[in-house]
């Protein structure tokens, strides 16, 4: 561990912690706006860590999480470096928008340049101040506006590696092979060595706290298993089946327009030609079945039941072994909801 760690032009030496702020380019009001920027060090050894939210303005369920976990008291005994950043696109942060005020994705502008648009600018610090320190990467993000992700990683392992150890160790119930997107964050960070896992969960612009309490228990698991804090002193008393990796999804659409009576929550098991609910017009003259074009589990939905011809309704990933999916996300639910403790919904029991 060097000496001092140099993030927005501060140190942070071992056994301290530290809040910075990453000057970005200003509002169009001459009003400043900075990159809220948490460090940890602990004072021994370790790999560094970093851990973003909000890279999609609107996806707020990783600022709740990156909240949470920074008060762990399993944060005391940490080995290396936690770098945690709430919030990376402030400007769509402040607008409750997916989107740079260009309506730019910024999670289609990595690397970045120091000298091209907003988003450009905004990926290029995010990726030298905070990606280039770290050694590892976990990226939180949630569904679009009215539209729910079951808890889930997604990342590509082709290359079976880091990514796939750091994917088992979050214990999430559904992993989706999934490839990397040009211009992504992903794939920028892979670019210069760094592993980055993608946490998927809930809904845009709305708290979970199923998925909140999930990415906090993910989170510290993989700082488990790159030996940044302690193991479990003991073994969970239930046997848990492992997750499941999903080699293949396929969105089902709408065949025409209508108001959707969904039928299946997320999470369920459903077979091929399995109905996942009815379209119909206001009057009911006209209903049609959505049915399941294959086998799997249903790990996304609409919200949002007033629906267009083609719009995506279900997402449903499929498994060699349906029944194993399903039991690894009941029993995810029984242990990570928030009925599995008397504890206050906003502090979830961490080891």
């Amino acid at each position: 561990m060097r000496a001092a760690l140099i993030v927005g032009g501060e140190a942070i030496r071992p056994g301290s912690r530290q809040t910075l702020e990453i000057p970005l380019p200003l509002l169009y009001t001459h009003t400043p706006v900075v990159m809220s920027t948490h460090v940890i060090r602990g004072r021994r050894d370790g790999p560094s860590l970093f851990v973003s939210a909000a890279v999609h303005g609107d996806e707020i369920n990783g600022v709740e999480i990156i909240r949470r976990l920074i008060r762990a008291p399993a944060l005391k005994h940490l080995r290396g470096t936690l770098i945690a950043v709430p919030v990376v696109n402030v400007y769509g942060f402040v607008r409750q928008s997916r989107y740079l005020p260009d309506r730019r994705d910024l999670n289609r502008c990595f690397p970045g340049s120091d000298k091209g648009s907003l988003a450009a600018r905004l990926a290029n610090s995010f990726l030298e101040e905070i990606v280039s320190k770290a050694d590892y990467g976990i990226d939180l993000h949630t569904g679009a506006v009215h539209r729910e992700n079951l808890p889930q990683i997604r990342d590509s392992f082709d290359d079976a590696g880091e990514v796939e150890r750091m994917a088992m160790a979050f214990d999430s119930p559904v992993i989706l092979n999934a490839e990397l997107r040009d211009g992504s964050l992903r794939e920028a960070a892979q670019a210069i060595g760094v592993p980055v896992l993608i946490y998927e969960g809930g809904e845009a612009l709305r708290f979970d706290e199923l998925v909140i309490r999930a990415g906090v228990r993910g989170v510290i698991g993989v700082m488990r298993e790159l030996g940044m804090l302690r193991p479990l002193s003991k073994p969970r008393s239930r046997r848990r089946p492992e997750p499941v990796v999903a080699r293949s999804s396929q969105w089902v659409r709408a065949s025409q327009s209508g108001i959707l009576r969904a039928a299946k929550p997320l999470g369920t098991r459903v077979d091929k030609q399995e109905v996942l609910g009815w379209i119909a017009d206001p009057l009911g003259d006209s209903e049609v079945p959505v049915e399941a074009p294959v086998a799997g589990i249903v790990i996304g939905k609409v919200n949002l039941p007033l629906v267009s011809e083609g719009e995506a309704l279900y997402h449903i990933a499929r498994f060699g072994k349906p029944d194993t999916a399903a039991e690894a996300v009941e029993q995810f639910q029984y242990e990570v909801g928030p009925e599995s403790d008397r504890l206050p919904p906003e502090e979830p029991p961490i080891s």
